[in-house]
């Protein structure tokens, strides 16, 4: 009766042992798998690339020369993809994400400008304000609501309170005027607008345009007693009675609900309101905190207005779902560039388009080399300047990025290769699925093969980056824009198999031999000039209705040491009638200062294709070269804001950098 137990007991101790041996046994092949994961891969490559067909000795030095970068890559992918879809099926949303954040350290400072600041505990409290106050007001779930004001610590929080409410958000442009905002407010359907007491002067100017739309004045805390204008509610008075207490009146949204409509003139044709989803803000700010390694305790500047996606969504994300402070300014300036970040013990700053140009063109300071700074994000940093620029500043990391706020081919710059937009492997490039396709550089229109696929570029070719879409991948969706018809003419279909779907980029770049990409050019006639796009469509609409109707091409032109291109306007003026005067002030009052046309050329006549088509090409090439033709040319003077004309001696100082533009 004794030895039973004993022979049970004993039984029991030896599947204990087989089964902590087995339990050992896999952890141990676990942890050999993981320590030596890079070997295996590296293993598989080789492989591979035996049994590839042409020169296998330049594939082995591929691979010798990119195998870190490509490992890197992967970890960053690899992380980002299983964190946003883990978010995707958790039903996260930014609502949700920014309530974990904020309750993890509620008296950190979330928003910073200037001597002003609020704490993550405060922007909650504030957005719960909002989103109380515009209930009582009426507004439902999946109505819009523009939000037209310049940065503040308080702009951030307005949207957020919105969509605690689920009602989507329209971040306009405080550069947008007359016609051109009006058809912003319009096109995204908004229900009414929010505006800063510092946009007075432009909301009164189109009062009348839209009197059936409910207006908003918030006056600043720093300008609590500004006037208000006149049929406006004040904001910021009537939220003083409103509970702070946690909002929580309304359905959850989803992940892939629309958030925020962010404007774009993608490439062609007037602004589009591009939809900005709950999933898609995760991923930006996401994809470049998991890229730069930056972790909560890090300080952002971020000097880039909030109603654009480098401001708004990716800075402005690292703390509304990341949890870090973040550093505004009212508007950027180079010469309180590096005080600021000194200032504040920033970590990690932003630049877009010619910042980092404006900051080398200023004279060396003090503050230079005093920061903490150990990253900069961004994109545009020019490869004749980059080296300059880091070794200047002290810059140990450059985060070079490319993506459009639309869309969903995103590059990124892992190791600090000048020039450089980002890359793909070269040995497994099907990981993430972007493709760089044969086009006519001009058009933008795609070669296809003879079964109607289209061709790729080999290395140093040219071509239209497009990026496949796939609705089941959050990494790879595409919500395109407000406008369905906009949102069908960026996408390819067909493009490696039949009934695929690739999103265009409008872009032109080129590969070189290691994977790394490089900007070339827009496709079509938009044009890149002071970090925006300009549709020339639009410039051209404006111009013809300010000069009597008349034919006018628009297009960019080069300009030496210049990033980008210039608008120039080529007006039908044959009896030199056109009042340049009146047409400078027209165009002040009616486009964004980076919209305005820096050249214009009188022609004689217009030059058309048999099928009345207006052409363009030759225009594009001749430039504003005053001895390419005869046509009287004008430059638009930058002191006086009046156009004057263009002289040899003129020409020739903007040929050799003598006028900076």
């Amino acid at each position: 009766m004794t030895e039973k137990p004993e022979v049970r007991f004993e039984e029991a101790e030896r599947q204990k042992g087989v089964i902590l041996t087995s339990i050992a046994g896999v952890c141990i092949l676990l942890i050999w798998i993981l320590r030596y994961f890079p070997v295996l891969i590296t293993l598989i490559i080789i492989l591979s690339i035996y049994l590839m067909t042409g020169d296998r000795y330049q594939w082995v030095y591929i691979w010798k020369k990119t195998f870190w970068r490509d490992m890197t890559g992967l970890r960053v992918l690899l992380i980002t993809m299983f964190t946003i879809s883990l978010w995707d099926k958790t039903g996260t949303t930014v609502v949700s994400r920014w309530e974990k954040v904020w309750k993890k350290a509620p008296n950190k400072k979330a928003f910073v400008m200037g001597d002003r600041a609020l704490t993550f505990r405060e922007g909650d409290e504030f957005s719960n304000r909002i989103a109380r106050y515009f209930k009582r007001q009426g507004f439902k779930s999946g109505e819009v609501i523009a939000l037209f004001m310049e940065t503040q610590p308080e702009y951030v929080f307005i949207w957020l309170g919105l969509a605690k409410l689920r009602v989507t958000t329209a971040l306009v442009s405080t550069y947008l005027r007359g016609p051109q905002l009006i058809h912003c407010l319009r096109i995204a359907g908004c229900k009414a607008v929010v505006f800063g007491d510092e946009m007075t002067d432009v909301i009164k100017s189109i009062q009348s345009e839209i009197p059936d739309i409910p207006l908003f004045q918030f006056n600043s805390p720093e300008r609590e007693s500004a006037p208000i204008l006149q049929d406006t509610i004040p904001l910021a008075t009537e939220l003083d009675e409103m509970s702070s207490e946690r909002f929580a009146d309304v359905q959850p949204a989803g992940t892939r609900d629309t958030l925020l409509y962010i404007y774009t003139s993608g490439t062609t044709g007037f602004p589009k309101a591009a939809i900005i989803t709950n999933i898609r803000y995760l991923l930006i700010p996401l994809g470049v905190h998991t890229t730069g390694r930056l972790t909560s305790s890090d300080i952002l500047y971020d000097p880039l207005p909030l109603h654009h996606t480098a401001g708004g969504v990716l800075g402005a994300g690292q703390c509304l779902i990341l949890g870090l402070t973040v550093v505004l300014r009212k508007k950027f300036s180079a010469s309180n560039y590096w005080s600021d970040v000194a200032k504040h013990g920033c970590t990690a700053t932003q630049y877009i388009g010619e910042i980092c140009r404006y900051l080398l063109a200023v004279p060396p300071g003090p503050y230079d080399r005093a920061h903490k700074v150990r990253i900069i994000i961004g994109n545009g940093l020019r490869p004749q300047i980059w080296e300059e620029f880091v070794e200047r500043f002290n810059i140990k990391r450059v985060l070079e990025f490319y993506g459009a706020t639309e869309g969903n081919s995103n590059l990124v710059n892992l190791d600090n290769k000048v020039g450089a937009i980002g890359f793909l492997s070269r040995l497994v490039a099907s990981i993430y699925p972007l493709c760089l396709v044969k086009c006519n550089e001009i058009t933008g229109e795609i070669y296809r093969d003879e079964n109607g696929r289209c061709m790729w570029c080999g290395p140093f070719e040219p071509g239209l980056l497009l990026g496949k879409i796939d609705a089941k991948k959050a990494i790879l969706t595409f919500a395109g824009y407000a406008d369905k018809t906009a949102s069908d003419k960026k996408m390819v279909r067909d493009v490696r198999v039949q009934g695929d779907c690739y999103f265009n980029t409008g872009d032109i770049l080129v590969m070189d031999h290691y994977g790394y990409f490089y900007f070339r050019d827009r496709t079509g006639d938009t044009f890149r000039w002071r970090g925006e796009n300009v549709s020339t469509a639009e410039v051209e609409g404006v111009i013809s209705n300010l000069a009597g109707l008349k034919d006018t091409i628009v297009y960019g032109v080069a300009i030496p040491n210049t990033e980008g291109k210039a608008g120039m306007a080529a007006i039908m003026d044959p009896e030199r009638k056109l009042d340049l005067e009146a047409l400078a002030k027209g165009l002040k009052t009616s486009l964004a200062a980076y919209a305005r046309p820096l050249f214009i050329r009188l022609l004689l006549e217009t030059p058309i294709t048999a099928t009345f088509k207006l052409k363009k090409k030759e225009l594009v090439e001749q430039g504003f070269n005053v001895n390419a033709h005869k046509d009287p040319m004008f430059f638009l003077d930058q002191k006086t804001g009046s156009y004057v004309p263009l002289t040899q001696k003129l020409y020739d100082d903007l040929i050799q950098g003598v006028i900076k533009l």
